[in-house]
């Protein structure tokens, strides 16, 4: 039987790294992925103590020379990619209201949490091509969806951080153009949102635990049934975008 390989992008740390390990624990042979070796590595070693197949791939999703070489490693090493999670993300301080938050700030945020993801998966695609049902899982966020920015009854109204949402916004419309752009393929995309988790992202104000908040993604980078439907999904509900 063959065992099933996946990337995951930022695997060292919070939930991209339990993404990683419970990816693992359900026997797949995990690539993880982060753009500081040091730090990558530590992370990859500590799976690997613990009896998982984890390997630390050096990839940083702002540098496409650096993902041609990381997919190229890939075609040599394994020569398909069957999950591929779109993890790597930042948040910025600066970030806040459309009238004063600066270009460069929203920039800045759109570069990691919208282009990284982007040409991490055109690299990727020709990988999850020669897969038997591939699957790629963009990490996104309600902050990201249209519906829910406009709701004034929504718990997620008052949250204007122009560039997060707007990076979010603009994952969710990858995962629906990519499942057009798919429909006669094996592949399937999915955004997924986690919840608010306790990591330094979210400054450690989440009300999940990041081992708590990874398994819902896990479980869908883990299905192997065609499903292109683009749906925005979070533990309980499917949500709109």
């Amino acid at each position: 039987m063959t065992v099933s390989l996946a990337l995951v992008t930022g695997g060292n740390k919070g939930i991209r790294y339990e993404i990683a390990k419970q990816l693992a624990l359900a026997g797949t042979k995990v690539l993880l992925g982060a753009r500081n070796s040091a730090r990558g590595q530590a992370a990859a070693n500590t799976l690997m103590n613990e009896g998982l197949d984890v390997s630390f791939l050096q990839i940083d999703i702002c540098d496409g020379e650096n993902i041609a070489a990381a997919a190229e490693h890939i075609e040599n090493a394994y020569g398909r990619l069957d999950i591929l999670v779109n993890n790597a993300g930042i948040a910025d301080a600066r970030d806040g209201l459309p009238g004063s938050t600066s270009p460069d700030t929203v920039r800045h945020v759109l570069e990691t949490n919208f282009i990284g993801p982007l040409a991490v998966t055109q690299a990727m695609l020709p990988l999850l091509r020669k897969s038997s049902a591939g699957r790629i899982v963009n990490i996104s966020s309600s902050l990201g969806s249209l519906t829910l920015n406009n709701d004034k009854e929504s718990p997620f109204y008052n949250v204007k951080l122009i560039g997060y949402n707007t990076s979010k916004a603009a994952l969710n419309m990858l995962t629906i153009q990519l499942n057009a752009e798919l429909k006669d393929t094996a592949i399937t995309a999915v955004s997924v949102c986690p919840g608010l988790v306790n990591t330094d992202l979210s400054g450690h104000l989440g009300d999940r635990t990041p081992h708590e908040a990874a398994a819902f993604p896990v479980r869908l980078a883990l299905q192997t049934a065609p499903n292109n439907d683009a749906a925005f999904q979070n533990e309980a509900v499917v949500l709109p975008l």
